[in-house]
């Protein structure tokens, strides 16, 4: 029994700093936890967490001008006295190891780094650039444990002249759609990090491909904005049309004006002239296809300069809905673009007896001067 309860005993005793490390205590020194993301684009996720400790020291010292370069935040490599007593630099913050996260591959001032979790130190200079150090090694305590053969990546910063900051904080100060730049600001420094994603279109893509193998590819509108999107940027658009068939096939497909119109857009662009008619033909009989919608499909066929094809689409809404407004106005543009002004011109003076207000009869009176212009010039 003695010998049990000596066994029992000394489990317990080497099991409790395990149990310790549970506890909510406050935090060492009183550097409070801190993390902060943001997002780059809507899918690029960035975090950090960090410890933040303050420029007055726990007993209220004022370290202002005793921050950098001093054993609070060291210039190079030093050794820490405990873990593996390398030669260290800063831990870019307080108590465990300052930890980044990116949810995709990212260029960091210019050099390529994979996804993940890193461990983020900071080597101070005295006279020439710091270096960012990206570690495998995101869990360690400070810089105890700080290999240098676990580097990922290193690239040069200059530190920058920063109005006063009693917290040590990482903030985004600049957020754009492919990049931003992530700042250690404290004291009266601030070190700067630029971020960029590399082929970002592709990254938007590569998301959507997933989202779509979920529930999202219930509802048949996610595939036409999704190409839409793809349409607007004039970029791989053999995947939106690939995903705009999708949005009609299957047991959640469907077709209506929208998605029929952006099929065929897509379908000129890629140089499929005869498919994209026979989908407009379609598009315009749809139940949903009003007198205006097929107007603004005309004038978007001239803006990409396929004109024959918009007085095709002008004479169909002219004829289905009986000259009703604003198919005299389409008439009107669809011939004028052609360069029949003379006919262009009738088409013009009919609609401006349609007009249902006070602007659209401005505007169509100044498309009947410039027809009048243009039949005296020719």
């Amino acid at each position: 029994m003695r010998k049990f309860i000596l066994v029992f005993f000394y489990a317990a005793c080497t099991s409790f700093p395990l149990f310790s490390q549970m506890l909510s205590l406050p935090p060492s020194g009183d550097n409070n936890k801190c993390v902060v993301s943001q997002y780059i684009g809507s899918v690029v996720k960035v975090t950090v967490t960090y410890s933040s400790p303050n420029v007055h020291a726990p007993d209220g010292t004022d370290r202002t001008g005793k921050i950098w370069g001093t054993t609070v935040a060291h210039y190079g490599l030093v050794k820490q006295g405990f873990g593996l007593d390398n030669p260290s630099p800063w831990r870019a913050g307080a108590n465990e190891s300052t930890a980044i996260e990116f949810s995709n591959d990212v260029v960091i001032d210019g050099k390529p780094l994979a996804a993940g979790k890193y461990g983020l130190f900071l080597m101070l200079n005295e006279t020439g650039p710091w270096t960012w150090i990206f570690s495998k090694n995101s869990t360690g305590w400070g810089s105890f444990y700080y290999d240098e053969k676990e580097d990922v990546l290193r690239v040069e910063t200059q530190p920058m002249d920063h109005p006063y900051t009693e917290w040590l904080s990482y903030n985004f100060t600049d957020r754009e759609t492919d990049h931003a730049t992530l700042e250690l600001q404290w004291e009266l420094k601030s070190i700067p990090m630029h971020i960029t994603v590399p082929n970002m279109k592709d990254v938007y893509v590569t998301q959507l491909e997933k989202e779509f193998q979920g529930s999202t590819s219930f509802v048949a509108a996610n595939f036409v904005s999704a190409a839409q999107w793809l349409l607007q940027e004039n970029y791989d658009l053999p995947k939106a049309l690939e995903w705009i068939n999708r949005s009609e096939d299957g047991f959640f497909g469907r077709s209506d004006f929208n998605s029929l119109t952006t099929k065929a857009q897509i379908q000129m662009k890629l140089d499929k002239g005869d498919e994209a008619m026979a989908t407009i033909e379609k598009a315009i009989h749809m139940p949903d296809a009003n007198a205006t919608q097929i107007h603004q499909l005309g004038r978007s066929l001239i803006g990409i300069g396929k004109k024959e094809e918009a007085l095709k689409v002008f004479t169909a809404n002219y004829d289905m809905n009986k000259a009703a407004w604003p198919t005299n106005v389409g008439m009107a543009r669809g011939l004028s673009a052609l360069g029949r002004y003379d006919d262009a011109l009738k088409y013009a003076e009919a609609a401006l007896a349609q007009t249902p207000d006070d602007q659209n009869k401005a505007n169509v009176s100044k498309m009947i001067e410039k027809l009048k212009a243009k039949q005296d010039v020719n």
